[in-house]
Order: C-alpha cells, then sequence, then structure tokens
C-alpha cells in the first residue's frame, strides 16, 4: 500500500506529463499506470498502429503452427513486465465488481463466460492487451474516452472523401 507522500510525489511527476490526463480516462486506469504506459513507451508514434502496442508490452499469445494444427499457447511476455502487471491489474479492476459499465467491460465479462476453468484468466489477459491498444489510440489522438459506444462513435466520425467531377 502506498503511502500519501509517495501519492503526492506520483501526482507532481504525472503533472510534469500532460498526456497522463488523457491515458488516465478509462475505468482501472490511474496515474501509475497512465506515467509507467508513457514512460516505457517513451514515443506515442513509435508503433504505426496502436494495434502493436498489445505485442510490445507481451500481451500477445504465442502461436504453435505445426502441421495442420494452429494451436494457441501463453503470452509472449516480451516487453516490459511492470507495465503488463499493471495492465493487468487495471483489467482486474475493469471486470470485478467496482468496475464501471464500459464496452470493454462487457466485452470482457462475455469473453469470460465461454470457456472452460481458465475463461476468466484468459479474458483478463485479453482485456489488459485491448486496455493497451485503447490507451495507446487516446495518447495518439487525445480525444475523450467514451466508455460506451466509443467504437460506434469513431466510425461514424469517419471523414467523408469527396470525389472531384
Amino acid at each position: 500500500m502506498r503511502s500519501s507522500h509517495t501519492d503526492r510525489q506520483l501526482v507532481r511527476i504525472a503533472k510534469r506529463y500532460p498526456d497522463v490526463q488523457v491515458l488516465s480516462q478509462p475505468n482501472g486506469v490511474g496515474l501509475l499506470t497512465a506515467l509507467v504506459f508513457i514512460l516505457t513507451l517513451e514515443d506515442k508514434t513509435r508503433f504505426a498502429k496502436s494495434r502493436s502496442v498489445g505485442a510490445f508490452v507481451g500481451l500477445r499469445p504465442k502461436k504453435d503452427k505445426s502441421g495442420d494444427v494452429d494451436k494457441q499457447l501463453r503470452i509472449t511476455k516480451a516487453g516490459a513486465p511492470f507495465l503488463r502487471r499493471l495492465l493487468v491489474g487495471s483489467a482486474n479492476y475493469l471486470l470485478g465488481p467496482f468496475g464501471s459499465e464500459s464496452d470493454l467491460r462487457t466485452w470482457g465479462l462475455d469473453l469470460s463466460k465461454r470457456g472452460g476453468k481458465n475463461a476468466k484468466k484468459r479474458a483478463t489477459v485479453a482485456v489488459a492487451r485491448k486496455l493497451a491498444v485503447l490507451l495507446h489510440r487516446l495518447w495518439v489522438t487525445g480525444e475523450v474516452y467514451q466508455p460506451v459506444g466509443y467504437g460506434k462513435q469513431t466510425q461514424a466520425q469517419q471523414p467523408v472523401k469527396l470525389t472531384a467531377n
């Protein structure tokens, strides 16, 4: 458990990075997670696609392709273990009893209902991976996070291409 002195230091350090406020918008993502995310990735233009961030952090499942079998194995655990641990902790909070209603929570809970005994663990890792992608997207665009209807809103806001006659 952190002391109030440590919390004050964390707030003081986070003020140096204005993007921390943008990244801490989703429920379950605090100042520490947002700050570690920014300091680990270092540059928001480092990745061409936000989808690549999940693999960078090590939250992408390994694949075993031999013959006709294409098995999905454990996550790669490449990248920064502390950031991965924070993202999984945020995902646990989001999926737990205190997580507020969001599209990500609904998706994760639906995913945890499918499958056998490890479905909850798999869903938590999948939500952590999606959360990493979401955080990078928020960092790049600087937009306000909408917990419900986020994907539908961004699809509706795509610019219409005009054709010249």
